[in-house]
């Protein structure tokens, strides 16, 4: 069988440095190339195609759920496993909604990540254990309204009086993936500007 191929995406270059390490010295792996941010990872993706890319998500210069979802709009056939240190619902969601095939922290044993890698070139969804549990219990939950948690995050900053560009910088975002999600705020509460959406949220109990 042919190697799998990798694209490694993270802003810290001792961390890319491990990784390709940990991949050259087992079999099975190649890693074709490195980026740096989000934006080079896009780049690289297209060229080159790897079957998996291994992305962290908050780096300057292009976030991880930024180019998760350009490669997604794209069609790219790379699969996107996130290798990350963050695990809270505002970094897993919308990760997972912006199309990532598998999401593992950087604490997981070398031979889960080998795994992981693997099941993900085959298109199988990987999660490590917190967040599989942590999604689980999400489920079963109450919800609150129809928001994701990523929305309720930029509901609130909205509804402190805060600007698109003040938004996009406190939530290492662009300015258009703000926008994105105030469409998709104002359609699931039924409304058409931001302080209907506030005061609407405030009635259904989304903002305390």
């Amino acid at each position: 069988m042919a190697d799998i191929t990798l694209l490694i995406v993270d802003d810290h270059p001792v961390v890319r440095d491990g990784l390709r390490g940990m991949f050259a010295g087992a079999p099975g792996f190649e890693v074709l190339a490195e980026a740096a941010n989000g934006r080079e990872a896009v780049a690289l993706a297209a060229d080159l195609r790897p079957d998996v890319i291994l992305m962290d998500l908050r780096m300057p210069g292009g976030s991880g759920v930024e180019a998760i979802t350009e490669i997604t709009e794209r069609g790219l056939p790379s699969k996107v496993l996130v290798l990350t240190t963050y695990d809270t619902d505002s970094d897993t969601i919308p990760a997972i909604e912006a199309g990532a095939t598998g999401y593992l922290l950087k604490d997981a044993p070398r031979d889960e990540l080998f795994n992981a890698v693997r099941a993900a070139a085959e298109g199988r969804t990987v999660l490590s254990p917190a967040i599989a549990s942590r999604l689980v219990n999400r489920v079963r939950a109450p919800q609150t309204g129809t928001l994701s948690a990523r929305e309720i995050e930029v509901l609130r900053l909205v509804a402190k009086g805060t600007g698109n560009r003040e938004i996009a910088a406190e939530l290492f975002i662009s300015q258009a993936t703000v926008k994105t999600h105030l469409t998709h705020i104002y359609a699931k509460l039924g409304v058409k500007d931001r302080a209907a959406a506030v005061a609407s949220a405030y009635d259904q109990g989304i903002l305390g």
